[in-house]
């Protein structure tokens, strides 16, 4: 009886966030692009999505769904032009990390575009990471340098609990040609929640453990006595040994 509450709990509550994803980015959003414009809009936008996502977050815990334990939350605060890079165990991975780090972005698929409810969402404040490396360093580098946070899963997909995984290079490289602290993180649970072929439903009988561990940031100047081949190699070793 236990888990069908839960299970119910967890179906409502995403029912609740696509109709919060169809009022913005279908009325709040518009009414911001018309009323605001350069980068005063982009950080509106920015600003909604991490207040809805936050109320969200709470929600879950409220509710008794998870619980949100985090160590070193301090190194969170007051983040400006900062790389976020994450482990990626679970759906809610972005929408957690948003909610608690304001003015931030990420990577979305192009997809996404495709969604209707998000699409507007999408395309007004992130990233589509289908463009070559090229591109998305210049792309990168101007969120970072209005003061923006740029969340990744170097994973690239979400991953399950001990499973191996192959670390894209792509953060790394942005940080070396913005010069931007990388701030690993690394996610766990004490249940497998909402995990890659996972049913929606399947939230276990008793409250979830969600732990965020912030760890000591990465700095590419310690890097600069290397090739570029050579840093992005140490980096991205340096970021699969933080986070997983």
């Amino acid at each position: 009886m236990i888990r069908l509450w839960r299970s119910l709990l967890i179906i409502s509550s995403f029912v609740l966030f696509g109709i919060g994803a169809f009022v913005i980015g279908f009325f709040i959003f518009p009414y911001i692009s018309i009323t605001q414009s350069g980068l005063e809009k982009k950080i509106a936008y920015a600003n909604i999505i991490h207040k809805v996502w936050s109320w969200f977050k709470d929600i879950l815990q409220k509710i008794g769904l998870i619980k949100i334990n985090i160590e070193n939350e301090d190194r969170l605060k007051n983040l400006s032009s900062k790389i976020i890079v994450a482990s990626h165990p679970s759906f809610i991975d972005i929408v957690v990390l948003i909610g608690l780090i304001p003015k931030s972005t990420c990577f979305a698929k192009k997809e996404t575009l495709k969604n209707p409810f998000f699409r507007n969402i999408v395309k007004s404040i992130y990233i589509i990471n289908d463009m070559d490396l090229d591109k998305l360093k210049i792309e990168t580098d101007k969120f970072l340098k209005e003061g923006f946070n740029i969340i990744i899963f170097p994973s690239g997909t979400r991953i399950k609990s001990g499973e191996d995984f192959k670390i894209h290079k792509g953060p790394a490289a942005i940080a070396l040609n913005s010069d931007s602290e990388i701030i690993p993180v690394k996610i766990t649970a004490d249940y497998p929640f909402l995990q890659k072929g996972q049913p929606i439903y399947d939230v276990g009988e008793k409250v979830i453990n969600y732990n965020i561990e912030v760890k000591t940031p990465i700095r590419p100047l310690e890097y600069s006595d290397m090739t570029e081949i050579k840093a992005r190699k140490a980096i991205s070793e340096k970021i699969k040994e933080e986070i997983i």
